[in-house]
């Protein structure tokens, strides 16, 4: 009998942010043990019904809010795009499809309730997607797919690791970080993915772009969703994953006009401050990263896994592609994290450099004006008897003396570029 979460348990924290008018449900909020990634809700209440991909990698449009349409999923096979009407909620998206395995053809859309009926037929797949779900649409689908309920709780913790873990031979659990450019801020998210022999579930939270091209894609091609829930879990990774190269050029596109400012007139502290949040969100970005290659050689080179055994061969060099895809991205992190610190290095002799020139104008000037001072200095002194006061001329011959060994200095330190 499936496990539900422990309504008794108390949570440690209660950040979670699912924003719901009911009563019931924040009571129900206090009680859980997971948490949610922070991100802005307005970001995308029904996602799905644009295609956003590019608008907040580029900035060539703005988030809006719209209303989610209490109403059922439909699927028209001879529309160019899905009408991903979702089912409920402020932020909630739920989308839901069976797909025949003999074809790779949608069958019918469904309801959470309508799950367990539809994974008695082996002839059919379901692929679940949900965005920022409720507690309740959480439990019903932890009952409908006899969810494992620490794989549950790990896909709502905050910050989860990217991680795949085997529960058993029938289910397997995916985290992935989601990376976003929302007002040139790099915001991230998790997806965490559960796949099975006859279901896969995506659960998106934070911030993250639409998968509904990543469906419309695999609806283009049903000769690959023949291969089942696999090429399903590849076709997300690889959305994922392509979304984290156009992050890494405008980091890129930013650190080469951080350069420009250095070796210009224009460089100053803000300079420094802004490399070192540079390198602040390279780390965080290579964080992200880097796990998920751990994941692709788990689905490449992992032969004792049942679950994994039962799909066709065909589906492994899918994932040697994500991960090339995925090298592109760890190439480029890398590659910028080295010129962050040359930048730096640079910026920092280019400090140094600064304030010797500084140094070395100071004592050129200190050298000049030490030569009237000291005959200043001699001329002052209160004794009776100097013998070239006497001299008619004597006043004349000392002022053109002391000004050209000035003009002498002078010279001398500006042809050693000290002045």
């Amino acid at each position: 009998m499936t496990q539900r979460i422990d309504e008794n348990h108390h949570a440690s924290n209660k950040a979670l942010a699912f924003e719901e008018s009911e009563p019931t449900q924040a009571e129900l909020l206090d009680t859980l043990d997971i948490t949610k990634d922070g991100s802005d809700k307005d970001d995308e209440s029904i996602e799905s019904l644009h295609d956003t991909q590019d608008s907040y990698i580029y900035g060539d449009a703005d988030a809006t809010d719209q209303d989610t349409i209490e109403t059922m999923t439909v699927y028209d096979p001879d529309a160019d795009r899905l009408e991903d009407i979702e089912q409920s909620g402020d932020n909630e998206t739920i989308v839901c499809y069976a797909y025949s395995r003999k074809t790779g053809e949608p069958i019918e859309s469904l309801a959470i309730e309508d799950v367990s009926r539809a994974l008695t037929n082996n002839n059919q797949f379901i692929w679940l997607g949900l965005y920022d779900p409720s507690l309740e649409t959480v439990q019903e689908v932890q009952d409908a797919f006899d969810l494992h309920e620490l794989a549950l709780e790990d896909a709502f913790a905050d910050h989860q690791r990217p991680k795949v873990e085997s529960y058993g031979n029938d289910t397997i659990f995916v985290v992935v970080r989601t990376a976003k450019l929302e007002d040139n801020q790099i915001r991230y998210g998790t997806t965490a993915i559960f796949m099975g022999k006859n279901f896969i579930i995506s659960v998106r939270r934070g911030a993250s772009n639409s998968y509904s091209p990543v469906r419309e894609h695999c609806h283009r091609r049903p000769e690959k969703l023949r291969l089942g829930p696999i090429f399903v879990l590849h076709a997300i990774l690889d959305f994922i994953v392509d979304n984290y190269l156009p992050i890494t050029d405008r980091l890129g596109n930013y650190l080469r006009e951080q350069e420009r400012n250095i070796f210009s007139h224009e460089f100053s502290k803000s300079t420094l401050k802004s490399l070192y949040e540079l390198k602040s969100q390279l780390v965080h970005m290579r964080a992200v990263i880097l796990p998920v290659q751990d994941v692709c050689n788990f689905f490449i080179n992992h032969k004792k896994n049942e679950l994994i055994s039962a799909f066709p061969a065909a589906a492994k060099p899918y994932f040697r592609d994500v991960n090339d895809h995925l090298l592109r991205s760890i190439d480029a992190v890398n590659g910028l994290n080295e010129m962050l610190s040359v930048a730096m290095d640079t910026y920092m002799a280019m400090v140094t450099m600064g304030q010797n020139d500084v140094v070395r104008k100071l004592a050129a000037w200190a050298g000049i004006a030490a030569v009237p001072t000291a005959v200043a200095g001699i001329y002052g002194m209160n004794f009776e008897f100097m013998p070239e006061l006497q001299i008619k001329y004597a006043y004349f011959v000392v002022v053109g003396a002391v000004l050209a060994v000035c003009l002498f200095l002078y010279a001398k330190f500006r042809k050693a570029g000290w002045l």
